[in-house]
Parts: structure tokens; C-alpha cells; sequence
């Protein structure tokens, strides 16, 4: 049972801040980091039930600053792909354990660190090329499966986006966009999951407004806060909570 105490609260408002500081204004790559911290004190699936209507508030939220900026035939393609990615995270979430939930949240936190590492020194190339359009149907499916199961779609749809040559704030705008529709998607098995109950509720009422003043600092930042010094910063947090949970996943 979530228990809503101190505690909680201590970890869940830095980290409903930081999703919205990301998802509102550095292209909401970084924002499962929100539920991969508090995944270390509440069983996964409590911490994806409190934080997807976060995030759809988030989402929400920074619609206005970013409308009709996007790519909308990348955005297209990605949603496309997107919802059979979330069916399969829900056909997954019907039959696995809360550690295998652990491991997966944990490895794609510290999967996230090293393809950014990665592609930062040269180690992998990205496509110079325009993608075809059957590879953002496929990028989008593993975003939608990898946003259900720990709310990390953004990589996957990066690789797309970037294959694109799109603006930083075309870049943000679509995946704003796409993660709205894709969140939207979720929040039906999400519910006849049984991920959302009368605690992940409080918590949400309590947390709206930490999720909405992130969103407001993101958006803002988005033109003033250096991307390197923010990702630095995901970076180790990213590796130490993912360490943490795929450690405690396996044993």
C-alpha cells in the first residue's frame, strides 16, 4: 500500500519538478527519471500510476508555448507506432513480477546514460540520413512500449526526430505533442491495471502543483539553461537510481 507520508513527499516533489523542468523545455528525455527515483521507495507500478497523470498535466501545460511548432508528419508516424508499443507494455505488466519492473526501469536508466554518452563521444553515429518513414513507426513502438513500462519513450523517438534535422524547438514541440497523445493512450490500461488507486490520487492532488511549476521553470529554460549542464546533472542521477533498482530487482 502507498503510504503517503513524509517521506514520499520528500522524494516525490524534487522529482515531479525535475520531470517538468525536462518535459517542458529539454525535450522530455530525461523525465522517467521522475519515476525511477521514486520507484526506489514504492513498488514500480505505484510509482507509474502517481506519475502518468503528472505527466499528462505537464503535458498539458506546455501544449500552448509549442503549439504548431512540431513536425507533424514525424509526429504522426511516431504515435502511429507508438500504440502498439503501449499494448505490449500492458500485455507485459499482466503477467511480470515487481522486480522484473525494477530491472527494466533500472536498465533503461542506465541505457539512457550510455547511448548519451555514447553518441557525445563519437562512439555511435547517428544517421546523417532522413530515416524512412517505416523507422519512425518502429522507433515509435519501442518509445511506446519503453513510456509504458517506465515512462522513457524519448530516447527512441530522439533517434528518429534528430535523423530529421529539426529545429531544438521543433524537436521540443513534437515530442511534447507525441508524448501527450501517447500518455492519453496509457492512461485506459493503466487503469484497468489497477495502477490508480484513492492514494495515487492524494498524491497527485498534492504533487499538481510541483509538476505545474516545473513545467513553468522548463519552458522558461528552455533558451536560457545550457542542455549540457542539465543533462550532467540526469546523467548521475540516472545512473545511481538505476544501479539501485536493477540491484534490487535481482536480488
Amino acid at each position: 500500500m502507498l503510504v503517503l507520508d513524509w517521506m514520499f513527499f520528500a522524494v516525490a516533489g524534487p522529482a515531479v519538478v525535475f520531470a517538468g523542468i525536462s518535459k517542458g523545455g529539454f525535450g522530455s528525455g530525461a523525465a522517467f527519471a521522475a519515476a525511477s527515483v521514486l520507484a526506489l521507495v514504492i513498488e514500480p507500478g505505484q510509482a507509474l500510476g502517481v506519475m502518468l497523470p503528472l505527466l499528462m498535466l505537464i503535458d498539458l501545460s506546455t501544449l500552448r508555448p509549442y503549439w504548431r511548432k512540431w513536425d507533424g508528419a514525424a509526429a504522426r508516424l511516431l504515435v502511429l507506432g507508438g500504440l502498439p508499443g503501449v499494448a505490449l507494455g500492458a500485455a507485459l505488466y499482466r503477467v511480470a513480477e515487481p522486480d522484473v519492473f525494477r530491472v527494466l526501469i533500472g536498465a533503461i536508466s542506465i541505457g539512457f546514460v550510455a547511448w548519451h554518452v555514447a553518441v557525445g563521444r563519437g562512439l555511435v553515429t547517428l544517421s546523417k540520413r532522413s530515416l524512412p518513414a517505416w523507422a519512425g513507426v518502429a522507433a515509435g513502438s519501442v518509445a511506446g512500449f519503453t513510456s509504458f513500462v517506465s515512462h522513457a519513450g524519448g530516447p527512441p523517438a530522439a533517434v528518429y526526430l534528430l535523423s530529421k534535422k529539426v529545429t531544438k524547438t521543433q524537436y521540443q514541440a513534437t515530442t511534447v505533442l507525441v508524448f501527450w497523445l501517447v500518455n492519453i493512450a496509457k492512461f485506459i490500461p493503466y487503469a484497468f491495471l489497477g495502477m490508480f488507486t484513492l492514494e495515487t490520487v492524494k498524491a497527485n492532488l498534492v504533487l499538481a502543483p510541483f509538476a505545474l511549476l516545473g513545467a513553468w521553470l522548463g519552458v522558461r529554460a528552455h533558451d536560457m539553461v545550457p542542455e549540457r549542464v542539465f543533462f550532467a546533472l540526469t546523467y548521475i542521477l540516472l545512473t545511481l537510481t538505476g544501479i539501485k533498482l536493477v540491484w534490487d530487482g535481482l536480488t
